[in-house]
């Protein structure tokens, strides 16, 4: 879902007229052998982006395979169905929130996969779109909502919180230390309608920080888009579902995630799941019926190669696990 470098200047409002941008997917050779990829297999990329990875999963998969790409930003779901246009009724785009995942698959009848895919967080479409807010190097309205219907911005979150509670949003889901002084910094100058308007309440609490550190902003910005668009959540019903759509034995889920808080969920999902007791330590007899329907393939996250790196800064902080479904529900 990242480019190694920005692309053309794309349209707002759900069009692609124009834009035709230069596509890297994010650990792309990882996520196939992730998969397994083979003949005659279907999968489900659960965040199609610019379809990088669906076009990829559905080259290995041929012949006889099949793909479901999912992705909520319509503008994604233009650039994504232009580009598997060409492998026909092999592939289905289909638009809704990787929450829905479950919903989705069923109607297009892509039960009992053999694959998952999630490549989470921002991507580099939503970062160099202008009018999207994502980004604080351009001054813009202050929106983040991936999919643009959706009703709540970032604007309405700086604006309507309380300070205690935009506090808490910075720092859980920044991991900002300073969020109590941004916080208060943010109140003070409300309303906030820009990013750049933003930056400054920041700046002015914080400082502007060293050339060489990360630009004071970025934790807060990172926060405020995964309140936003509920991104923890979301994941946190995709994996769920996304471990019942596999196949058992054999099906594979792969999660490409780009900071602490999203890995965090990711492994300890695969890891509760991988257990066959998650009763208390010290309880002497196992009473929780739980069966372990995982098997880790990857204990310790993949991350990119440097020379991934060097040619596409933004794969930097990537992670990416991998799970295998060993045994159905019902076994």
């Amino acid at each position: 879902m990242t480019p190694p470098t920005p692309p053309r200047t794309p349209p707002t409002g759900g069009t692609t007229e124009g834009y035709r941008p230069r596509h890297e997917p994010v650990m792309l050779r990882e996520a196939l052998d992730g998969l397994a990829v083979h003949s005659g297999g279907r999968y489900i990329d659960a965040t199609a982006g610019l379809g990088g990875h669906s076009s990829a999963i559905i080259e290995a998969a041929l012949p006889g395979g099949r793909l479901l790409a999912i992705d909520r930003d319509p503008n994604a779901i233009l650039l994504a169905t232009e580009r598997l246009s060409a492998y026909g009724d092999a592939v289905v785009v289909a638009r809704g929130e990787f929450a829905d995942i479950e919903e989705i698959a069923q109607e297009h009848g892509f039960t009992e996969v053999d694959g998952v895919l999630f490549d989470v967080g921002v991507s580099s479409l939503q970062l160099d779109q202008p009018g999207r807010g994502f980004s604080f190097q351009r001054d813009e309205p202050l929106d983040m909502r991936m999919d643009p219907d959706a009703e709540t911005t970032a604007a309405d979150l700086v604006n309507r919180s309380s300070e205690q509670d935009l506090a808490s949003i910075i720092y859980e889901y920044g991991e900002e230390r300073r969020s109590r002084r941004i916080a208060r910094a943010i109140v003070e100058r409300r309303p906030i309608r820009t990013t750049r308007e933003l930056v400054t309440a920041i700046e002015a609490a914080v400082g502007r920080g060293r050339a060489r550190d990360i630009h004071p902003a970025t934790l807060t910005f990172q926060a405020l888009r995964i309140a936003v668009n509920e991104e923890l959540h979301q994941l946190d019903v995709a994996l769920e579902a996304a471990r019942q759509l596999l196949k058992a034995p054999g099906g594979r889920l792969v999660v490409i995630s780009f900071h602490s808080l999203e890995d965090r969920r990711v492994k300890e999902f695969f890891r509760l799941h991988a257990r066959d007791c998650i009763c208390p330590p010290r309880q002497p007899v196992c009473t929780c019926d739980h069966r372990a329907t995982l098997r880790e393939v990857t204990r310790r996250p993949l991350r990119p190669t440097l020379d991934e790196v060097n040619a596409n800064p933004r794969a930097r902080s990537a992670r990416l696990r991998v799970a295998e479904r060993i045994v159905s529900e019902a076994a």
